[in-house]
């Protein structure tokens, strides 16, 4: 029996959809994952066998096919265990006349059918709702971060029982709700603040007109006259960022992995690479660059706005 899940996939910055057809036929047992994966999705087979094993649920002996299309580009990320454990579901007729239309499943599952919280889920479920995707099943650590998202109705399940129930229509799930525009009335605070700089005068009027006027501005200086320093309070006196600025950034943060709890970043980033660092290190190497994590230095600054 064939059985299609749709759920999402990323290129660079932005998601794009995916399906994920799964055909359970007769034969001997065997599976196979086609369509460009990489070794993270591949590995997928032995953590979607053992978590199905695993909640209660017989695995079918039987020949296995799962397709991602499009099959012209590369999938990365462990997040399509979730839709090619419930494809498989449908296929060998455990979940029968479950309504997933309009639906995207992204997940990681441990072995034993807990799902764990993946990166880039924020661009992902932008992009769904730009397709007209209405409801997506997602684990529960990432259910705040997507809420983000309005018009999408937003369900965290915390494993794969509670998806089949939650399918089933046995287990009635809330959807996911934060108040942005209460998130955004908030006060911004920052770590290290402009006003602890004491003296310098010279140079936090420098540094004042550029924040004003979003100029440049490079700091030279011998080493421990205070131009880091300077320069990691300087995001304090920028203006807050907007909802469409922070959306930006939070995007970034979620494919990196750095989002926090709060689901969107409020504050201006900063990053602080070594003097001596490449262009080709800095910008990120690779077909389709990606965000790395940064660890600050103390030997020079730069800040994104």
């Amino acid at each position: 029996m064939l059985a299609i899940v749709e759920s999402m996939a990323l290129h660079g910055l932005t998601g794009y959809l995916i399906n994920v057809q799964i055909d359970v036929s007769a034969g001997l047992p065997h599976w196979e994952i086609v369509g460009l994966p990489d070794a993270s999705v591949k590995e997928s087979k032995e953590r979607v066998r053992t978590a199905i094993k695993n909640s209660g649920i017989e695995f079918p002996s039987r020949k296995i096919t799962v397709n991602l299309a499009p099959a012209n580009t590369k999938k990365e990320g462990s997040f399509f265990d979730l839709p090619i454990a419930i494809g498989i579901l449908i296929a060998t007729e455990n979940l029968q006349y479950v309504d997933i239309e309009d639906t995207i499943f992204m997940g990681e599952l441990s072995l034993d059918g807990t799902l764990n919280k993946i990166n880039g889920v924020l661009p992902m479920c932008i992009e769904a709702l730009k397709l007209g995707i209405k409801k997506v099943i997602l684990p529960i650590g990432n259910a705040k971060e997507a809420s983000v998202v309005k018009g999408l109705e937003v369900i965290g399940v915390k494993n794969l029982n509670q998806a089949i129930k939650y399918l089933k229509k046995e287990e009635k799930i809330n959807s996911e709700y934060i108040d942005i525009k209460e998130m955004l009335k908030g006060n911004v605070k920052y770590e290290l603040d402009f006003s602890e700089v004491k003296g310098q005068e010279n140079v936090k009027r420098a540094l004042e007109i550029a924040a004003a006027g979003g100029h440049n501005c490079i700091l030279i200086g011998s080493p421990g006259s205070g131009k880091t320093m300077l320069a990691r309070r300087l995001p304090s006196i920028l203006p807050d960022l907007s909802f469409e600025e922070s959306l930006e950034v939070s995007k970034i943060h979620s494919i990196a992995g750095l989002l926090n709890e709060n689901s969107l970043v409020l504050t201006r980033p900063f990053r602080a690479p070594h003097h001596t660092i490449s262009s080709v290190a800095l910008v990120g190497g690779g077909k389709i660059p990606k965000p790395r994590r940064n660890k600050p230095s103390s030997f020079g600054s730069i800040i994104f706005r």
